[in-house]
């Protein structure tokens, strides 16, 4: 059997979770279908209705439980899923020099970030070792207005004794490019934790499908 034959269950046994499309995930999640639909037809008749996994994640639960085959069940289910998946990444973060592992922090910020409705900038505080001291969203609203204020930010890593920290915002447009404003105000902070000998490791932008690193761009 080639794995296009294979169903969800047995193709995630074969090769891995990462072989299956969003609607095969769906499919093991959902487990059955309804009378007259199977589950295979249904996760793609979600996902359709819905229009990304992002959507159907963040979804309300009336708009959730709209849709036929989806109840309050599995709205529980998928939230508390969710939840554990963010838990999971923190740990993780707090428990590795998550310097070291860009990639856990770009799927950890996505998780965090991605599915805001408007632009939410936050600050990862960290120790000597690089790891989690703790995450604040300080600013919401896009970067033009909503007042990013670099002393704000470096009187908090200075009150939880931050030697570094990592800067993320999201793009609610999906685009995951730095704009102007995004690069002016990246070196204020850098230019103010400069002063008090604390350093940016990095500034990610979070868009739809992808994760922008200052770091990576040499922009920093």
């Amino acid at each position: 059997m080639e794995s296009t034959d294979l169903m969800p269950r047995e193709k995630l046994l074969k090769y891995g979770a990462t072989a299956l499309a969003d609607h095969e995930l769906l499919a093991i999640f959902l487990r059955t279908g309804t009378k007259g639909c199977p589950v295979m037809q249904l996760s793609a008749q979600v996902l359709q209705h819905f229009g990304s996994l992002r959507a159907l994640l963040s979804a309300d639960q009336a708009s959730f439980c709209t849709m036929k085959g989806l109840g309050i069940t599995q709205f529980i289910q998928l939230q508390a899923t969710t939840e554990m998946t963010k838990r999971y990444l923190k740990q993780e973060m707090v428990n590795s020099h998550i310097f070291h592992d860009p990639e856990t922090v770009k799927l950890y910020l996505r998780t965090e970030l991605q599915q805001e409705e408007r632009e939410v900038f936050m600050v990862l505080f960290l120790d000597n070792q690089h790891r989690l001291i703790k995450k604040e969203r300080l600013f919401l609203g896009t970067i033009n207005v909503s007042n990013v204020y670099p002393r704000e930010i470096i009187k908090e890593a200075l009150y939880c004794n931050a030697a570094a920290l990592i800067l993320a915002h999201n793009h609610p447009s999906g685009i995951a490019e730095p704009s102007y404003a995004d690069q002016i105000i990246t070196q204020k902070i850098c230019d103010s934790a400069e002063l008090m000998e604390i350093r940016i490791l990095d500034h990610f932008i979070v868009g739809k499908n992808d994760c922008y690193s200052f770091a990576e761009h040499r922009l920093l």
